[in-house]
């Protein structure tokens, strides 16, 4: 049986993972990880304190060769959500990094501090690294934990088979091979940062960087060293721009990368064009869920349109559906649907709630909730959610996405996140909820003319309010609930 994770396969000297403090080698890696490991109940539930360093990698990753199943905890979740949290989840041990302080709640239960400076702490006749049995593929891996927007975070089991099918499918459509260094400075309590940006790289025998907080000081350190790819955000591709656009050498550098991959949300088109001006790089964009991993990327020797999120990664299939349940058509810029996905990257429910679990699926077809419509060529644009982007207006079905791409285009905006607002004649109207690029903001007029010449008459947004920040939540997500706040 393959292995999820081929660390002792791998050739010792290799760096695994790099950080700011120091680095550690794949040699290391599997002496301290399966010293941990046979600490560890196979099939147990394990809270990680996902702090950004080395540690809670070898914690994850001993966690993994065990057979126990991740459940990563956010270091800065409220009371109210750490609760919530470990009162579903159940965890019979915590693990940290050495001289982390931790919450009261998970303070008082079960822990173990995890350091780099002791040996493999195996006991004699034990297991040697590396020769731990390999968990069956069905097995759950990791307990993620939504965003909460709608209720109560939900727990999404995702099994070890997906975590390696959405990897593998990945190398293919990236081309990723064990010869890159992937850089990030995402959180590991989530999918983006933890299982592309750390165990994508091991999975694949390269290196995986943590760069801790976010510095575009860091990302030019980086991909001038040994970083060959980049994981980010669009706030964080925002601000390597800028600092682009003043210092030639983060041109340079982001230049000199491999692959640029933003995620976890749409990387406006101006930044897009930006960047390519900068740096002669396309910035890769893909898209996914929690419940999902990543069913959707642009190929790395494939088109890079701003605003698609590209094909369907190797294996799995996608769909849009229509309102009336029906499989809507390619090539129809106007057919607006929902994107429904199956695969082998699907989780496989959510802990504790099967009605729930139950009703993101269709049969075989999970719901995203997410409204796209199709290119001819099959690529994939994510125009918003069927709960709040999709603004049903004078007759018209009208995804809020495209609108906020047409007004990122005006010089003057910077951020803009739309929504509907009810009106009794046309039933919705749109709103634009704008940033403004400057110390003073855009007048209206000239928005509107903008939006005249870019978009049909029924996706013009009727109203304009301008905001100094959009409310987003750490991976840099619009809120919209909280607009008007």
């Amino acid at each position: 049986m393959d292995p999820l994770l081929p660390i002792a396969e791998t050739p010792a000297s290799r760096p695994a993972l790099i950080a700011p403090e120091g680095e550690l080698s794949y040699g290391r890696l599997d002496t301290l990880s399966a010293g941990l490991a046979a600490e560890l109940r196979p099939g147990a539930r394990v809270a990680v304190f996902a702090t950004a360093t080395i540690e809670t990698c070898v914690a994850v990753v001993a966690a993994l060769r065990a057979g126990a199943v991740v459940v990563p905890v956010n270091p800065r979740a409220g009371s109210a959500e750490l609760d919530h949290l470990l009162a579903d989840s159940g965890p019979e041990l915590v693990l940290q990094a050495a001289g982390a302080e931790l919450p009261a709640a998970l303070a008082a239960r079960p822990r173990r501090e995890v350091g780099l400076d002791r040996g493999s702490g195996r006991a004699p006749g034990e297991a040697e690294a590396g020769a731990l049995p390999e968990p069956p593929p069905e097995a759950p891996a990791l307990v993620l934990y939504t965003s909460g927007t709608t209720g109560p975070p939900k727990g999404a089991v995702i099994s070890r088979a997906a975590v390696a099918a959405d990897l593998d499918g990945l190398a293919r459509a990236w081309e990723w091979t064990a010869a890159d260094v992937v850089a990030q400075a995402l959180p590991l309590y989530h999918a983006h940062g933890l299982v592309l940006g750390v165990l994508g790289p091991l999975r694949l025998g390269g290196g995986a960087m943590l760069l801790g907080r976010f510095d575009p000081d860091a990302v030019t350190a980086a991909l001038r060293g040994p970083a060959t790819m980049l994981f980010g955000v669009p706030t964080m591709y925002r601000r390597l721009r800028l600092a682009a656009e003043e210092r030639p050498e983060v041109a340079a550098a982001l230049g000199s990368a491999r692959l640029l991959v933003s995620g976890s949300a749409a990387l406006p088109a101006a930044e897009h064009a930006a960047l390519e001006r900068l740096t002669g790089r396309r910035v890769v964009e893909r898209y996914g869920m929690t419940e999902t991993l990543i069913t959707v990327a642009a190929r790395s020797d494939g088109p890079r349109r701003a605003g698609s999120v590209g094909l369907p990664v190797p294996g799995i299939e996608v769909r849009l559906v229509g309102e009336d349940g029906g499989e809507l058509g390619a090539g129809d810029p106007e057919a607006l649907g929902e994107l429904q996905v199956r695969g082998p990257t699907l989780f496989d429910g959510y802990l504790n709630q099967p009605e729930a679990s139950a009703k993101t699926f269709d049969g075989e077809w999970f719901r995203t909730g997410d409204i796209a419509t199709r290119d001819p060529d099959g690529g994939l644009r994510i125009v918003g959610r069927r709960s709040g982007d999709l603004i049903k207006t004078g007759g018209y079905r009208v995804g809020a996405g495209e609108v906020e791409a047409a007004l990122l285009e005006h010089p003057a905006v910077a951020e803009v996140a739309v929504t509907g607002a009810p009106d009794p004649d046309l039933g919705e109207r749109i709103v634009a909820w704008v940033v403004a690029a400057g110390p003073e903001p855009p007048r209206p007029e000239q928005l509107t003319d903008h939006t005249t010449a870019l978009l049909s008459p029924h996706k013009r947004p009727r109203e304009f309010r301008f905001l100094e920040a959009l409310p987003r939540n750490a991976l840099g997500k619009v809120q919209k609930s909280r607009l008007g706040e």
